[in-house]
């Protein structure tokens, strides 16, 4: 399968495009002579905002330390992000051993989802890719526990909402953090929210893969279910920060097991969502996509929500924290990522009450079963309050 650069980029500014380029250099001799022209006319700072935005300075330090394209105090902006962050993935190390041992003490088993592991996995070094916490996947019955566990390590809640009725239905992680360190944990009991059907906890245990960051027993998911995981937890981001799209760009460089992948991601309604990222891989970072992989971008659907996750990538601002109307896409966009049966679990959802229900209209605990017929006179109410609030702001 060639590389696919038909996707139009005419609205990513300059300094996106540029950036996407020096992404390419290590693989794509050509990338620097397709850059030079565009250099001249580059806002520096602007591009130093969409690195951090995109959280590729890692990368982008390692690529261009020596680049003679690139001003001087703008490497130096670099190399400064790149200290820091090696330093605090060093401490996410340190904190995910003591956290996993904790667990496994508690007889929890836990699968690390992303930060240290994955760096380790994908980048073979710890300062090449950025993370924010440390997201750990465990099975539903332990949740209580764990969270009981972390409190004794010194973690607080980052939610004080109630939990209504059988409130892990609606939610798949809860988080904490750290008073002192700042360091937050996800406690995950599913891989995502309203995706629909994916593998049990012991199915994914089964197929788990030890990570090689510690000498300590610290394991994460298996090669194909680590694949399906990124595609999926991108997509449901709008691929808003292109660090995820080198997730998948470095895993497609790697050995992947398509016979076994496509199969697994048909099974759980989501090869939709790989020929996405597969498509984007392809038309923004120059992936080379192997032929074994092409039956997850066959027909319309991968490519249109390609074409859709263009305008929250180029925006620099998470899709949560955008415009007005950028919220509006964002629904539509999360909307079109359904299949038809994950749009009709997504609707029958809606009339599951919410933590917001009760901030909306506080009852006590034992009439939260009135939250169920209240419903849409809530929904009515919160909405009235929201446009109370914008109408505020204008004056």
């Amino acid at each position: 399968m060639e590389n696919d650069r038909t996707l139009d980029r005419s609205a990513f500014p300059d300094e996106l495009n540029v950036m996407l380029a020096f992404m390419q250099m290590n693989d794509d001799p050509q990338a620097q002579v397709r850059v030079k022209p565009s250099v001249p006319n580059i806002d520096w700072n602007q591009f130093l905002k969409l690195v951090r935005h995109h959280r590729v300075y890692p990368q982008l330090h390692a690529q261009l330390k020596n680049s003679q394209l690139i001003p001087a105090d703008v490497l130096q902006a670099l190399h400064l992000d790149y200290g820091k962050n090696a330093f605090r993935m060093l401490r996410l190390s340190g904190e995910l051993e003591r956290v996993c041992k904790a667990l496994q003490k508690q007889g929890i088993a836990s699968l690390v989802l992303k930060g240290p592991v994955l760096a380790k996995h994908l980048y073979g070094d710890l300062s090449l890719r950025t993370s924010k916490d440390l997201d750990i996947l465990i099975p539903m019955d332990g949740v209580e526990t764990a969270e009981e566990l972390l409190t004794g390590l010194g973690y607080e809640s980052d939610s004080q909402v109630p939990r209504l009725f059988n409130w892990k239905w609606k939610q798949h992680h809860v988080s904490y953090t750290h008073p002192q360190t700042r360091i937050q944990v996800e406690l995950h009991w599913r891989l995502n929210s309203d995706m629909g059907k994916e593998p049990s906890f012991e199915e994914l245990w089964e197929r788990r893969s030890r990570s090689s960051l510690t000498n300590y027993e610290i394991y994460r998911l298996g090669n194909e279910d680590l694949f399906m995981y990124l595609v999926s937890h991108g997509a449901r981001h709008g691929w808003f920060r292109l660090r995820w799209l080198a997730d998948i760009d470095r895993m497609l460089r790697q050995r992947l097991d398509f016979g076994a992948l496509i199969p697994l991601m048909r099974r759980y309604r989501c090869l939709h969502l790989g020929g996405q990222a597969l498509t984007l891989a392809s038309a923004l970072l120059g992936t080379p996509i192997p032929s074994e992989a092409k039956p997850m971008a066959a027909g319309s659907h991968p490519r249109d929500l390609a074409r859709r996750s263009l305008d929250l990538i180029r925006a620099d601002c998470s899709p949560e924290s955008g415009s007005k109307e950028m919220a509006r896409t964002y629904k539509r966009y999360l909307y079109a990522l359904k299949t038809p049966g994950q749009k009709s679990v997504y609707l029958v959802s809606q009339l599951y009450p919410s933590f917001r229900d009760t901030e909306a209209f506080p009852l006590p605990k034992a009439l939260h079963f009135l939250y169920f017929p209240l419903r849409p006179f809530v929904w009515l109410w919160r909405q009235t309050q929201l446009v109370d609030k914008r109408q505020q702001l204008r004056r």
